[in-house]
């Protein structure tokens, strides 16, 4: 059986197994971990970094959580609205003027965290390589007219999320996303996870690995042409991140521009620690190791829900809360290739799974590797 480094409680020794089992599989290096009342009852990883397997997944390995971080961009937008500085149900035209274009003026930021927005993909598509431009995708949004009338329906906002409410964000604080995540999130809590990843971290970045099937080596981030796996059951992406015009290749989101650009839709770095240690927050009322960050309250609006029916982008039935799919009494979300977090306040647990081989969905149950993790929690839960 594959070597598994960290520490885990007796209890939780199937989420070790259950990595180890994974890496005998399909994955070439992963780390898995389970936070309880906002501590580590499992911290653990192995494997490799690299396709070649010659560099170990070590402690700091961090690799992109693709769509994992919308959740951390969720977290971001309910903190504001704790502190009274984001009014969710307000115009997003309130925060950001130019936006009432285009039929938008209704528009509310819930509608942005829900996916109810109507701005699914920018229309026209650009090329791949200009989503590194922050200025010019926000623009383009902001003219663009919404394809349906906003909070009526869900459509997935693959990577138009990240920037509608980054922007306001930006608008709100005066900060770029990233660096009031840095400084209000991650700062407070010493989590390891970036949204945009500088040169110093760059020797512990493990690239995405593409399918085993991939006849070229790369993937593409497009749509599969049957998504009706059903999402509940797991918080796992069914369609991966799109949004340019001949989709986003698993090479331009390993590249150096992609690591250094905002693009909070799918372009957040850390390991399952780091995820865990920050949506730990929801988990636990607001607050982790003396560090509080949201009220209560500001942590029940994630899951008040917005939208229950079929998402016209996944194709599958879904419950769209304030930034995260609802799960019966947990929420999260998951990110192109396989990484998910899940949190469970009900049980003051989170769990989060990150790596670095990417797969394709897989059938009616999509991949089976985060939940294989996600079960083994709920068996040390339940010892």
């Amino acid at each position: 059986m594959a070597d598994v480094q960290g520490v885990c409680d007796k209890r939780f020794e199937a989420v070790a197994m259950a990595l180890a089992e994974s890496l005998d599989g399909d994955d070439v290096g992963a780390s898995a971990a389970v936070f309880v009342d906002g501590e580590p009852v499992a911290d653990v990883w192995g494997g490799h970094a690299d396709a070649a397997r010659t560099t170990d997944w070590e402690r700091d390995t961090i690799a992109n959580v693709f769509s994992t971080t919308k959740t951390m961009l969720a977290l971001c937008a309910l903190i504001l609205a704790d502190r009274g500085d984001l009014d969710l149900t307000a115009p997003v035209a309130r925060y950001w003027p130019e936006f009432a274009a285009a039929g938008k003026e209704g528009v509310q930021v819930r509608h942005l965290l829900s996916h109810t927005a109507g701005l699914p993909e920018l229309d026209p598509p650009v090329p791949a390589r200009d989503l590194t431009d922050w200025q010019d995708i926000t623009a383009r949004l902001a003219a663009q007219a919404p394809l349906w009338e906003p909070g009526t329906l869900a459509g997935y906002h693959s990577i138009t999320q990240g920037f509608v409410v980054g922007e306001v964000i930006r608008r709100v604080t005066g900060v770029s996303i990233d660096s009031f995540f840095a400084a209000e999130v991650a700062g407070p809590l010493g989590a390891d996870f970036h949204l945009t990843l500088s040169a110093e971290h760059d020797h512990r970045f493990a690239p995405g690995i593409a399918p085993p099937e991939s006849p070229d080596g790369d993937m593409v981030a497009a749509p599969p042409p049957d998504a009706t796996a059903p999402v509940g059951v797991a918080p796992v992406e069914v369609a991966p991140p799109t949004g340019a015009g001949e989709g986003i290749r698993l090479s331009v989101a390993n590249s150096v521009a992609w690591r250094r650009a905002q693009i909070p839709s799918g372009s957040g770095y850390g390991n399952a620690r780091s995820v865990a240690a920050i949506q730990s927050l929801l988990a636990c009322g607001g607050a982790v190791n003396g560090v509080r960050l949201l009220s209560p309250q500001g942590c029940d609006r994630a899951r008040e829900e917005q939208y229950r029916g079929v998402d016209q982008v996944l194709g599958a039935s879904i419950r769209w809360g304030m930034g995260y799919a609802l799960f019966d009494h947990s929420i999260g979300w998951g990110g192109w290739g396989g990484s998910l977090v899940l949190v469970d306040p009900e049980a003051r647990m989170t769990v989060a799974y990150v790596m670095n081989q990417m797969l394709e969905p897989r059938g009616m149950g999509g991949d089976h590797r985060g939940l294989g993790i996600v079960m083994a929690a709920y068996e040390g839960l339940g010892g």
